[in-house]
């Protein structure tokens, strides 16, 4: 080798103890297996909803002249885009007015089991907190 600062990245050799090898597969559920390459199939895909995490559904009456307002919060991981289109779609579903405002979206009404259909369809786990 050239350089002696250089680190191989070609494998290089075994680290010769491996703790998994005496394991034996024997009794375990089976897995997904992908069928050999030259078989011509695809493994078939599994159901494709993926938990997007726990999100509150909150009514709230104080502060808002009397009004009721279904408020949704506690989203991680999804963009500004994406709770507006959520808030569209509750909006339409609901037949009322509604915003997303300070990261959460607020729909005019007490609009929660409607609200909490379209969270998980959306693939979001809603619950329901405080009042």
């Amino acid at each position: 080798m050239g350089n002696p600062e250089r680190i191989p990245t070609d494998g290089g050799q075994s680290f010769g103890h491996n703790p998994f090898e005496a394991l034996s597969i024997e009794g375990l559920p089976p897995g997904a297996e992908s069928p050999p390459a030259d078989s011509g199939q695809r493994p078939e895909p599994g159901p494709a909803r993926k938990n997007r995490g726990r999100v509150d559904i909150i009514r709230q009456k104080a502060g808002r002249g009397g009004k009721t307002v279904t408020v949704i919060k506690g989203f991680v991981g999804i963009g500004l885009p994406e709770k507006e289109q959520l808030a569209k779609a509750m909006q339409k579903a609901c037949g009322t007015g509604g915003t997303v405002k300070n990261g959460q979206i607020e729909i005019q009404g007490d609009k929660r089991q409607e609200a909490a259909r379209i969270l998980s369809e959306a693939n979001f786990r809603p619950v329901f907190a405080g009042g």
